[in-house]
């Protein structure tokens, strides 16, 4: 062996070290090999993706959504069937039911409960945590994570505008600079539009303990998700995954990144037709908006399970111009490791030459 190739050995070595140490506070937080969790996607993070991605190294979590209690309970227990390793469920904070999600979860024995789509409450934080479970949560700005702090969460998620799904205004590397310097006390976990080891490499660098990934696993061989909806991402580019408008501010529309299609059009007309029946008085401000916000009404669903990717909606982040193939994945995961491993190599390179 030559002694270029002892030390490309070596320095290789030590950025597996170096990536370890980067991210030890996620990876001992979450009981994970590898610090980084699977983004909660209604309809796709269901247990046969949420235990491949744990089984793999990383850390699932099922997307309960809309589900009932007695569904969420079906889902966890089939995902327990298929891995022993560590696994969490997001839960949306609006649930009329969540109490009871809560309670499902508990029972079954989950440790880290995802609080997602709103401000949670403090009763509900009490519940997780008297029950033995940790609280994640999300902060979409630097206010929030200090609130969400004193109120006693055990890890943020700072997910950025480039991500699929519901977003907020702020893209991530803003996200990042503001608050990661700021956030020490506990974990941090950064989202939105990442889709190579080495950017997550830089995240970590700044102080994150970690990444979450939605897009990359969406397409995944062990993904449930109909074929149709699966080449649209490895069809698509960045470009393509555009964030809903808003047509008046009289009628807030929550803003989703998904896929530009007919749908995306259709719903664009469906606004202006129905913001001008109530111009004309015809419907009522509350009907107004509660025809605009229905419109979406099961079309994730029949995105993912029945194929329709013309006029469902296909949520997806900018980072599915990176997806190219259908892999398993656990190769998903050697890409993403050997990305973040060579980015440090070729720093220990630079280093070296100085």
């Amino acid at each position: 062996m030559t002694d270029k190739m002892n030390m490309d050995l070596v320095s290789y070595d030590q950025a597996k070290r170096e990536l370890k140490r980067l991210w030890k506070r996620g990876t001992d937080f979450l009981g994970s090999e590898v610090a980084i969790l699977g983004g909660a996607m209604s309809w796709v993070s269901e247990h046969h993706l949420v235990s491949a991605i744990s089984n793999a190294g990383g850390f699932g979590v099922i997307a309960c959504g809309a589900m009932e209690p007695e569904m969420l309970a079906v889902e966890i227990e089939a995902t327990q069937a298929l891995t022993k390793k560590p696994f969490g469920v997001n839960l949306i904070t609006m649930h009329p039911k969540l109490s009871e999600l809560i309670d499902v979860c508990l029972r079954l024995k989950v440790h880290y409960i995802v609080l997602a789509g709103g401000i949670p409450s403090i009763t509900a934080i009490r519940q997780i945590k008297d029950g033995g479970a940790r609280v994640i949560a999300f902060a979409p700005a630097l206010i929030l994570a200090k609130r969400l702090l004193k109120m006693g969460v055990d890890a943020l998620v700072i997910e950025g505008a480039e991500a699929g799904g519901h977003i907020g205004p702020v893209s991530l590397t803003v996200l990042a600079q503001e608050i990661l310097p700021v956030i020490r006390e506990i974990p941090v976990f950064v989202a939105g539009g990442l889709g190579r080891g080495d950017a997550i490499v830089s995240f970590l660098e700044l102080g994150a303990s970690g990444a979450q990934l939605g897009t990359m696993f969406a397409a995944a061989v062990e993904s449930q998700a109909h074929e149709r909806f699966k080449k649209a991402f490895i069809h698509a580019s960045a470009r393509d995954a555009v964030a809903s408008v808003q047509l008046d501010d009289s009628f807030p529309v929550i803003p989703v990144r998904g896929l530009s299609n007919l749908g995306t059009k259709a719903f664009m007309k469906h606004q202006a037709a129905v913001i001008q029946k109530y111009r004309n008085g015809e419907l009522s401000k509350e009907d107004a908006q509660l025809d605009i916000e229905h419109f979406w009404a099961g079309a994730l669903r029949r995105a993912v399970k029945e194929g329709d990717v013309e006029y469902g909606s296909v949520m997806a982040g900018q980072s599915v111009g990176m997806v190219k193939e259908i892999l398993p994945v656990t190769d998903i995961f050697h890409t993403l490791m050997q990305q973040a491993i060579e980015a440090l190599v070729r720093r220990q390179q630079r280093i070296s030459d100085m």
